[in-house]
């Protein structure tokens, strides 16, 4: 546990948490919305510094990047929480997850850079900071992108994109590549997952100038799969630059949204082309 960045002390031991849009106001003994950031006895802390629950060796293609180093290895790690309520969420054992309710292992960031230096003969390039959100646990991410920049290796988010414009400018400077889920062009959408699509776009925009950056849309049926809504977003995303490569995935029944049937593969194909009329770089993915 470490003392949290980006928070305002209040009267009465209470905090306001400035990390991500939600700025959640949270009482001695409390915690966020993501279940990390806990107050106690009227400071902050990241609760979750350190406690991976999944670390893995992965091919970059798998987080997905294909326009970043592909046919490279990235080691994966991940903790516990999030920021968003997603019904659909692929990893909510660990996202929706608590401290209380998860097996973690204490890494320092030390030992994660030691162990990632230790994969460069099986094809590792960096880190990545995936399967749960990784902002969340912002000052780990931090200190281990520092550390792990020192000897040249690459750090990698996997991330909903949703923090603030002050820390994600901290961050940056040490970030070499994000895939950002854009999970939908409507307000709406983004509401009833406890987020907000102004916020999104504007860390997509922010990123893109700053680190290589891909973006992922999950394909819902009857949510976020009409051909104006995918045109409308790959419009807007070219409007940024044309080349920011696009993945359009199907989705399968998972967690609280199992009443849907896996997205017909057909409508991947046909949305990954209305999305081409507009960026150069489109890919089906889980197909």
């Amino acid at each position: 546990m470490k003392e949290a960045m980006f928070y305002e002390k209040k009267d009465d031991r209470k905090v306001r948490c400035t990390l991500c849009p939600h700025r959640c106001y949270i009482p001695d003994g409390g915690k966020g919305l993501c279940h990390v950031r806990a107050n106690i006895k009227g400071k902050l802390y990241a609760e979750s510094y350190g406690e991976l629950t999944s670390v893995s060796l992965d091919p970059v293609e798998k987080k997905p990047f294909y326009r970043y180093f592909p046919g490279k290895m990235i080691l994966s790690v991940g903790s516990y929480g999030c920021n968003f309520r997603c019904s659909f969420c692929q990893n909510y054992a660990i996202s929706q997850a608590d401290k209380t309710s998860v097996a973690t292992v204490y890494t320092k960031p030390e030992e994660l850079v030691a162990q990632a230096l230790d994969l460069i003969p099986s094809g590792n390039i960096g880190i990545a900071y995936t399967y749960n959100e990784p902002l969340i646990g912002f000052e780990y991410v931090l200190d281990c992108a520092k550390l792990a920049r020192l000897k040249d290796l690459k750090n990698v988010l996997v991330t909903n994109g949703f923090i603030n414009e002050a820390p994600l400018a901290r961050l940056l400077p040490y970030i070499d590549a994000m895939n950002i889920d854009l999970k939908s062009f409507s307000p709406y959408f983004y509401k009833r997952v406890g987020g907000e699509l102004e916020a999104v776009k504007r860390t997509i925009a922010t990123a893109a100038g700053s680190c290589h950056v891909e973006v992922t849309t999950l394909i819902i049926p009857g949510e976020n799969d009409s051909t104006d809504e995918i045109d409308e977003l790959s419009a807007w995303l070219a409007s940024i630059d044309r080349e920011l490569p696009l993945h359009i995935t199907r989705f399968f029944p998972r967690y609280r949204m199992m009443d849907k049937q896996p997205t017909p593969v057909d409508a991947v194909y046909e949305l990954a082309e209305i999305a081409r009329k507009n960026l150069k770089y489109v890919f089906e993915g889980n197909v």
